[in-house]
């Protein structure tokens, strides 16, 4: 016990020859209980040490906020180590703001599509359900192929929720507010304006990385106030969960405030809480550079309760390590990709942190004050892959991190760096749908959706063929739809399906170049010469040489006879089968490909099964 006290006297040495500072927040973990840390934390008769500012909720109890005068350094190496200390760390304080990700116009046209449509018992947009981004991960599909629509709680670390969204309300839990150790969790207690008008169609930037349909002042003092702005992106990613899983239940877990800094200590303590509270998936659209050893036992502890983890990439557009989407043991780091399936120019990238991608450029989603916006980053991409936890539940519950990051593995290709590709949900639910009683069959898909690219460019697209109940038969490829003066090819022109693992072909669509001056008709003969013809060829040929040999044939008369016989052969070709050929299919008329939108449909057949999909190509 005397040896426990011998730092004293260099604790008063060091804490009365440095002059008065911000103390620093640091977690700990420590032997010691509560109390007995308070106790430790201020000696009788001696300048307190810390402030214990609370548990951090992990299961032990060992975890905990506090708040000292002195650094790091010192705090770990006080003589007999008075707090218990296990491990500390400094509180990181991160934030959601600041990436290269930026709100582009024009702004989607879906955003402004307002007609009210139901959707899984609420009213909402029909630009909401029905947006590009939907379609390409294949919401409504996944959904009615096998039965699904979400199960169990899905938990979001963020900057909170607007309880009151109608699209949302239904299925919201309470939640809690970490920032200040408070129940509920509204990001609503951090906007002190004045509620905006109804029913505005203005669409109106309200920060970096997001437009809503919002007026115009409002919009202005959202977007110029520092104090908003990460305002709604806990809204917007509830409501990108909900659209893909609409019945799953959301609990908001508010550890970010609106200006989009959060402590590190808030977000472990939300980790815990949301594990002991019986959630099934977190979705965690924030990232950071600096690893933390309580941020991975954190999130392991998740994973030891079969939580499914997926987190956004970020958008610094490099190659880099970022926590926790680095942790991939335990979570699913999500990239963005564009709608045309390319890697959104924002979006972080590498193997080491990203398992998969999904659209993150002008997503709809759901926006404080019951309205909706479009959003911009790899926070929106991820919470499509928290969907497809949810999706994939209804279909296994015993569904965990490393089952449901083996079935979004089935996904489309999009380029190295981009993890095991582009989300595909029917093709991340065919791969865990009990295959019993099922006919075998297989399913087509080509990506991008749509592509569009100048007249005399080529246009390249993957068609992705998905077996179910076991198929595994050859299928081949045709495609169709081409305009004028192009040609389709696929390669390979068939795959070999093995019954569980998806196959892919390249598909490419080759234009011609529009001139810019008239052209005319190209005429190529091409003689087709019969018996008679060669008879009456070789009649022709005796007659003009006895011709040119007889001294009796004038010049004059000889240049005559030259053109007349030239027009003689002419006619003769002609008439034997020769004349204008029309140019072949795919090799282009004269005046090249027309521009315009054309639908390109890819068949694949086998046997007496066959099954299209589409993309749209736009030739300028």
């Amino acid at each position: 016990m005397r040896m426990r006290w011998l730092w004293v006297p260099l604790f008063v040495f060091c804490f009365c020859s440095n002059p008065a500072r911000a103390d620093n927040r640091v977690i700990l973990r420590t032997t010691l209980n509560q109390q007995a840390l308070q106790a430790a934390c201020n000696p009788p008769l001696l300048p307190s040490i810390c402030t214990v500012v609370g548990g951090l909720g992990d299961p032990l109890g060992q975890l905990f906020l506090i708040t000292t005068p002195l650094d790091l350094g010192s705090l770990l190496n006080l003589v007999g180590n008075p707090l218990g200390i296990i491990d500390a760390e400094l509180d990181q304080l991160l934030s959601l703001v600041g990436g290269l990700n930026q709100a582009t116009q024009p702004y989607p046209a879906s955003l402004s599509d307002t007609t009210p449509v139901t959707y899984s018992g609420s009213t909402v947009w029909d630009g909401y359900v029905n947006q590009p981004a939907a379609n390409i991960v294949r919401v409504s599909a996944a959904q009615s192929t096998f039965n699904v629509m979400g199960r169990g709680i899905v938990a979001d670390i963020d900057t909170g929720v607007d309880p009151n969204h109608p699209a949302l309300k239904a299925v919201l839990l309470p939640g809690y507010d970490f920032t200040r150790n408070q129940p509920g969790g509204s990001e609503m207690t951090d906007y002190s304006g004045a509620p905006p008008p109804p029913n505005t169609t203005n669409v109106a930037q309200v920060n970096q990385s997001t437009a809503a349909v919002l007026d115009q002042s409002t919009a202005a003092v959202l977007d110029t106030n520092p104090q908003y702005s990460a305002f709604g992106h806990g809204t917007m990613v509830m409501g990108i969960i909900h659209l893909v899983a609409p019945q799953a239940q959301l609990l908001p877990l508010k550890a970010f405030s609106s200006d989009g800094t959060g402590y590190l200590s808030n977000i472990l303590h939300a980790v815990y809480y949301g594990v002991q509270s019986g959630i099934n998936v977190i979705n965690m659209s924030f990232d950071m550079k600096s690893n933390s050893v309580e941020f991975s036992k954190a999130i392991s502890y998740a994973n030891q309760n079969n939580v499914i983890c997926a987190s956004s990439a970020g958008n610094d557009g490099v190659q880099e390590t970022v926590y926790p989407a680095a942790y991939q043991s335990d979570v699913m780091g999500v990239a963005s990709t564009s709608d045309n399936d390319t890697r959104s120019s924002f979006s972080n990238y590498g193997d080491a942190i990203v398992w998969v991608a999904a659209p993150g450029e002008g997503v709809i989603s759901t926006y404080p004050f019951s309205t909706y916006a479009a959003g911009w980053g790899t926070s929106f991409s991820a919470p499509f892959v928290s969907g497809a936890g949810a999706l994939l539940l209804g279909l296994d519950p015993t569904t965990n991190e490393s089952k449901a990051a083996a079935a979004v593995a089935h996904a489309v290709p999009v380029g190295s760096g981009m993890g095991n590709g582009r989300l595909d949900l029917v093709q991340a639910l065919q791969s865990v749908a009990p295959s019993t009683g099922n006919t075998a069959d297989f399913g087509a898909s080509v990506s991008p959706t749509a592509n569009t690219i100048t007249a005399g460019q080529s246009a390249t697209f993957t068609v992705s063929i998905m077996p179910s109940g076991g198929f595994n038969k050859v299928v081949m490829f045709t495609c169709s739809g081409m305009p004028t003066g192009a040609s389709c090819t696929v390669a390979p022109s068939s795959v070999t399906l093995d019954g569980t693992n998806s196959s892919s072909a390249r598909v490419v669509v080759l234009t011609t170049q529009r001139s810019g001056f008239f052209s005319w008709p190209r005429l190529r003969v091409q003689p087709k010469f019969g018996p008679w013809s060669v008879a009456a060829l070789f009649a022709c040929i005796l007659l003009w040489v006895s011709l040119i040999s007889s001294r009796k044939i004038q010049p004059l008369r000889l240049r005559f006879l030259l053109p007349c016989f030239v027009l003689f052969f002419a006619a003769l070709c002609t008439s034997c089968g020769g004349g204008v050929v029309t140019p072949m299919p795919g090799k282009g008329p004269p005046g090249g490909t027309p521009a315009g939108t054309y639908t390109i449909v890819v068949t694949g057949t086998s046997g007496n099964v066959s099954h299209a999909a589409s993309s749209q190509l736009t030739v300028n």
